[in-house]
């Protein structure tokens, strides 16, 4: 009787583990369907970021990555290709971002009453660029190949079924590219993007709405900075808001301690543009929730550990950097909502080089020091006979430069960057704009030093600057046009505003000074146009 009770319960314990096993494999799976994208573990993202080739500035994706994305086939541009721009062929003429609707749609024609429209309709804003050859294209691509979210062999990032609501469809394999990988195939020696670009729309409307699924620390900088990834494989540099609008840099503040501002990125951008330099990678505005979209979903440790609530009842963060990451300089929302400026990524250095080169008019970094340019008056000439500044447009593109961070109020240009590819002759990157902005009732002449010390400027960027100073193109009026559509707006204090006006006059008297001291007109503006305007 005793052997025949063992064995039952001997039975009855099997099949109730069984039993138990199957019922956790179940719930297992049920769990499994019905978690989210976002919330599994990280090891997706890496892989299919790392597969792609794309940006990354995560700690998880340390080391080389492999350019697994066919689309990119070589950057060398010794292959053929069938993309010629930024733009598929027959495109036509789409919504500019300074008349783009608040909510991302695009105004296919031109805005009545607008200044910004008008500008751009401007013989000035309409001078052809050269003919972009297969050498000056950025990447050269694989027209047949088609983009996947499923490219990098990763099931994981995203169900099939979901794709279609995450990227473009199309008849030929451009149409299936997310905006920020046309953004970078249409990069080439002459322009970041096209004057009349139709991605911007959508690129601007997806740094703005985009669903964010990673947040990491950028390393390197001075001051907190974050990747932030999209479901469309998508990268933005985010800067989270130090300043509120109306806030001036103290003046007591060395321009090496100032704070960079969020709102200064966005118009910044937009700025660049107005001068049709269009060499400042699209930013916008963005909301954060510092807790579904940072905190809940990071997998950087480091900054994971600095989160914490304010007396206040705020959420709040302060990550590391060498300046203002501490509880005392700590970044809160209201009560988890925070503004910052959302700026598209330039192609990962490994599929497109850039070089940095230091700018010869840097300043000196110290409290007591000068830097040799604030002591010499003919340092130009000096500059002049230095290579890349002896030949070419170099040294004209590093006077762009100087106008567009005197317009700003910009003196931390020590750097700034050219894509390898292109050796000398090409644009410069105006990267790193947020300690612009930062003051509105004084204007730092220094800033303005390669002008008035070398006095040449491009023929173009003058008749541009002279056009902006007029009534109809009043430089204040139409930036104020093109940041009202962002999703932060107003973007700018008047006083602000009102400042570039004021600034420009300064850029055109110095120009007239020197052409008041010149033999020849043509030696202080360098023809770059021609008979072409």
């Amino acid at each position: 009787m005793r052997r025949w009770l063992q064995t039952l319960f001997q039975r009855k314990f099997k099949v109730s583990l069984l039993f138990l096993l199957l019922l956790a494999l179940l719930v297992h799976l049920v769990m499994d369907l019905a978690l989210p994208a976002a919330r599994r573990p990280c090891s997706c993202n890496a892989k299919a970021l790392k597969a792609l080739g794309v940006l990354s500035g995560s700690p998880v994706l340390a080391g080389p990555k492999k350019l697994s994305l066919r689309i990119l086939q070589d950057f060398s541009g010794s292959n053929g290709s069938l993309e010629k721009s930024s733009q598929p062929k027959g495109a036509g003429l789409h919504a500019l971002p300074g008349v783009r609707h608040q909510h991302g749609e695009g105004n296919a024609g031109r805005t009545e009453g607008s200044k910004l429209a008008a500008l751009f309709e401007h013989p000035l804003y309409n001078i052809p660029t050269p003919e972009v050859t297969e050498k000056d294209k950025l990447f050269v691509v694989n027209p047949m190949e088609k983009f996947s979210l499923h490219s990098s062999g990763s099931d994981e990032w995203v169900s099939s079924s979901k794709a279609e609501t995450l990227l473009p469809t199309g008849k030929t394999a451009y149409d299936t590219y997310p905006a920020w990988l046309k953004f970078h195939v249409g990069i080439n020696r002459y322009e970041l993007y096209p004057r009349r670009d139709p991605l911007m729309p959508t690129l601007l409307q997806d740094l703005a709405t985009q669903r964010i699924i990673s947040s990491v620390q950028k390393s390197g900088g001075t001051q907190l900075k974050l990747i932030m990834t999209f479901p469309n494989y998508g990268q933005a540099l985010f800067k989270p808001m130090k300043q509120t609008r109306d806030q001036e840099t103290p003046i007591d503040f060395f321009y090496f301690s100032d704070f960079e501002r969020h709102n200064a990125e966005i118009a910044a951008f937009h700025l660049d543009r107005i001068l049709d330099f269009r060499r400042i990678p699209p930013v916008s505005g963005r909301l954060v929730n510092i807790t579904k979209e940072i905190r809940d979903i990071t997998t950087d440790k480091k900054l994971a550990k600095t989160f914490f609530i304010s007396p206040a009842g705020n959420v709040c963060f302060y990550g590391e950097c060498s300046y203002y990451c501490s509880t005392e300089h700590a970044l809160c929302g209201k009560p988890d909502r925070l503004e910052g400026s959302m700026a598209t990524l330039l192609p990962d250095k490994t599929l497109a080089k850039r070089r940095s080169w230091r700018s010869p008019w840097r300043r000196s970094y110290h409290k007591s020091k000068k830097a040799e340019w604030e002591l010499n008056p003919n340092y130009c000439a000096q500059v002049r006979e230095t290579p890349p500044y002896d030949r070419g447009h170099r040294l004209l593109d590093v006077i762009d430069m100087t106008v567009l961070d005197f317009l700003m109020g910009n003196m931390d240009r020590h750097h700034y960057e050219t894509f390898e590819k292109f050796g000398n002759n090409t644009f410069l990157l105006h990267l790193d704009n947020g300690r612009g902005f930062g003051t509105h009732s004084r204007d730092e002449l220094s800033i303005l030093a390669p002008l008035r010390q070398c006095c040449s400027i491009k023929k173009s960027t003058y008749l541009r600057l002279q056009l902006l100073a007029t009534q109809p193109y009043r430089l204040s009026d139409l930036l104020r046009e093109a940041l009202a559509t962002d999703p932060l707006a107003p973007v700018l204090a008047e006083p602000h505003l009102r400042a570039l006006d004021r600034r420009l006059g300064k850029v055109l008297a110095a120009v007239g000074r020197c052409l008041a001291r010149a033999a020849r007109p043509d030696e202080v503006l360098v023809d770059d146009v021609g008979s072409r305007v």
